[in-house]
């Protein structure tokens, strides 16, 4: 069941990173269009800005989860390196319960945002709904409990600090 679990969050984190590179691929392409279009043909086009605007929640979002997974986040690494190990495991559960209490707050409200805004289109993309815009914050932190779990379950709750770190820190 554990290994399940994990392979199916390898799978999620592959996906989400798939995403963040697609955005930022198409972002990148959009762009450069959007400068062309006001620069060279004098005839700016009303859609490059809101959807490199809108592609960039996604990206962020998306980027997120996977620098959490990875524990690319920003974080203190002094601490747990001066912590013993029974310490160490219950500051990461500390840790851990804070992160799970302020992703459930993005996705229970997310729910709320998406929900208030559905209605609403955006002025650019009359067919899309504004609600779909916020779509990432509920996904985003629906994504970051599953990973959560699975950081409680494996029990690795800081990343290693590099052998380098280790020296830097020992010599002072």
């Amino acid at each position: 069941m554990k290994a399940q679990y994990i392979r199916a969050m390898d799978a999620l984190h592959r996906a989400c990173l798939a995403i963040a590179g697609i955005c930022i691929v198409i972002i990148t392409l959009i762009i450069p269009w959007g400068v062309f279009t006001r620069y060279v043909l004098n005839s700016a086009s009303s859609w490059p800005e809101p959807m490199a605007v809108l592609l960039m929640i996604v990206l962020s979002f998306s980027s997120a989860v996977v620098c959490y997974r990875e524990h690319l986040h920003i974080g203190v690494g002094l601490l747990p390196s001066y912590l013993d190990e029974r310490s160490r495991f219950v500051l990461g559960w500390i840790v851990e319960i804070c992160m799970l209490g302020t992703n459930l707050f993005m996705l229970w409200y997310g729910i709320k945002l998406v929900q208030v805004t559905w209605h609403q289109s955006i002025a650019e993309f009359p067919i899309v709904s504004v609600g779909v815009s916020y779509l990432p914050v509920p996904i985003g932190g629906l994504i970051t409990v599953l990973f959560i779990v699975e950081r409680l379950m494996i029990g690795t709750f800081f990343q290693e600090p590099s052998s380098e770190a280790v020296s830097q820190v020992s010599s002072e």
